[in-house]
């Protein structure tokens, strides 16, 4: 298990606090309102599922959603909530290569995965969804925007640029973690090159990012 898993792992009885600070729930609930539309009548996969707090949001509308974390502790967690039957299964695998479930999906959602993915990352990512969509599928992204005082200073940076975040859990463990905020106009700039219709959104808080898929490549095609 890499460090990123593995401070996941054992963030996930905790995981669920940041999301009771008092200056983030007007975004919080213009988000949830904005995921349910997105994602109305969708066939989603959704990556990075943790403990299945957005799961609970987009479930309802959404016609089935397979939701993929590589931890199992989280997912204890998000199987133990409510979701309508029969719409939401929960499957164990790694975000760049989900397992294949069987399904077809029009849709994708991943909350707070675009700050971990490394840079150097972020192109082959992006175009291997190609493969687990159907071509025009709706593709959405949400994450933080940096916010002085509200958000974890980044303590350090790579040689590539990317940020690293000190934190301490409940139970005064200490952890790097990989935590990138694109800076304005890059999330427009890098999805341009992996589908049609990018829409950026931000807000005080977070940002989402929404585009159509392009078709699959031909296997072998040159980006």
């Amino acid at each position: 298990m890499d460090k990123l898993a593995s401070y996941y792992a054992r963030r996930a009885a905790e995981y669920e606090r940041i999301y009771a600070k008092p200056e983030r729930q007007d975004d919080l609930a213009a988000l949830r309102q904005r995921l349910r539309g997105l994602f109305a009548g969708r066939k989603v996969l959704e990556l990075a599922c943790g403990t299945g707090y957005w799961t609970e949001v987009i479930a309802p509308g959404a016609t089935q959603v397979t939701a993929i974390d590589v931890n199992e502790e989280v997912l204890q967690i998000a199987r133990g909530k409510r979701y309508p039957e029969n719409r939401v299964t929960f499957m164990q695998g790694d975000c760049y290569a989900p397992p294949d479930s069987g399904r077809s999906h029009d849709a994708l959602f991943a909350g707070f995965w675009w700050s971990h993915v490394p840079l150097g990352r972020l192109d082959a990512f992006l175009f291997g969804l190609g493969g687990r969509l159907a071509p025009g599928a709706r593709v959405v992204f949400m994450d933080n925007r940096y916010v002085e005082g509200s958000s974890t200073p980044i303590s350090r940076r790579d040689a590539e640029g990317n940020g690293y975040q000190a934190r301490r859990l409940a139970d005064g463990s200490s952890h790097e973690v990989l935590k990138n905020f694109p800076a304005p106009g890059e999330l427009e700039a890098r999805l341009a090159h992996h589908g049609s219709d990018v829409r950026v959104r931000e807000y005080q808080y977070y940002w989402l990012a929404t585009y159509r898929i392009m078709a699959a490549r031909p296997q072998g095609a040159q980006e």
